[in-house]
């Protein structure tokens, strides 16, 4: 099981990426009423309960090593929340200099969801840049996958802003949120790909402000 320590992502003055804790409960169960009409999709909880239960499980997940749960800060308020998952430890030829034991080789992003009132703003930009900078810059990861719903072109027209090539759709992948058995779309960037995709999301967020532009302090540049 690879040890990734404590993460916290900082990039500007606007989002904050850090662990998510079982006290943020309140504070997602509030934000996750404000209007529940995009999540159709997404498996998004509601009420105290539900938004206990998902966290939980979210730190057990952590415990055993599969997945890195962050609650997002959004002008010092927790709006939502996103995660890593699915590290991939790759297992090179004997000799390789490539094999190594501290960092994935792959990683997806995804468990993200954001307060209605943060969507359609810079805030899921930001979040993913700091999330694809820590993977790419930090790790060192090959690729980074981010999948949606089939039917959520909501999601998977933000996936695609970021710069995310379709991979294509996994048919019957897995439970969907409305309880039917779901298709999944499937994205990648991979290395030889992020300078072009920083980039592009730098020019994206600097409409928003600079101090959105400005990008992490918490790893070298490219």
């Amino acid at each position: 099981m690879i040890e990734l320590g404590e993460i916290v992502l900082n990039g500007s003055a606007d989002v904050v990426l850090r662990p998510l804790v079982r006290a943020d409960s309140p504070s997602l169960t509030a934000v996750a009423a404000e209007s529940r009409d995009s999540y159709e999709f997404i498996p998004v909880p509601n009420g105290v309960e539900e938004v206990e239960g998902y966290i939980d499980r979210a730190l057990a997940q952590k415990s055993s090593g599969k997945r890195y749960p962050f609650a997002i800060e959004w002008r010092g308020k927790v709006i939502g929340t996103t995660s890593y998952f699915d590290f991939q430890p790759w297992e090179w030829p004997a000799g390789c200099p490539l094999q190594r034991q501290a960092f994935p080789d792959a990683a997806e992003i995804g468990y993200t969801w954001l307060a209605a009132s943060a969507q359609r703003t810079s805030c899921n930009t930001q979040s993913k840049f700091l999330l694809l900078e820590h993977a790419f810059e930090k790790w060192q990861v090959h690729s980074v996958c981010l999948r949606t719903d089939e039917r959520n072109n909501r999601s998977r027209r933000a996936i695609e802003r970021l710069g995310c090539t379709l991979e294509g759709v996994r048919r019957a992948h897995m439970p969907g949120a409305d309880g039917t058995v779901r298709n999944s779309a499937f994205y990648s960037i991979i290395a030889r790909e992020w300078v072009a995709v920083r980039d592009r999301l730098i020019h994206l967020m600097s409409a928003y402000g600079g101090a959105a532009a400005r990008g992490s302090q918490n790893s070298p540049k490219l």
